[in-house]
């Protein structure tokens, strides 16, 4: 297995997307693996994706486990500004 490194971005596409007032609940499956990741909290403003659009993932190993999550996702658009992150 090839190491990851924190700069290595993973094309995904958006499952769905849940609306609030202020926060998207966006649901993203990693193409190669069909891995999926639920990012809870990405700013509603300026957010402009919907089912079957690109976004990118980004992969993090944490310096230490906390409890069971062992590495830090982001979720990226096409210019790299991250949206939001979560532990996994």
């Amino acid at each position: 297995m090839s190491e990851v490194n924190e700069s290595d971005r993973f094309e995904c596409v958006v499952v769905n997307v849940i609306d609030s007032l202020i926060w998207k609940g966006v649901v993203v499956q990693e193409i190669e693996s069909g891995g999926r990741v639920y990012f809870g909290k990405v700013k509603a403003e300026g957010f402009n994706y919907g089912p079957g659009d690109i976004l990118y993932i980004g992969v993090k190993t944490l310096p230490y486990e906390l409890e069971e999550m062992t590495m830090e996702v982001s979720l990226y658009d096409a210019d790299n500004q991250r949206l939001d992150w979560t532990f996994l």
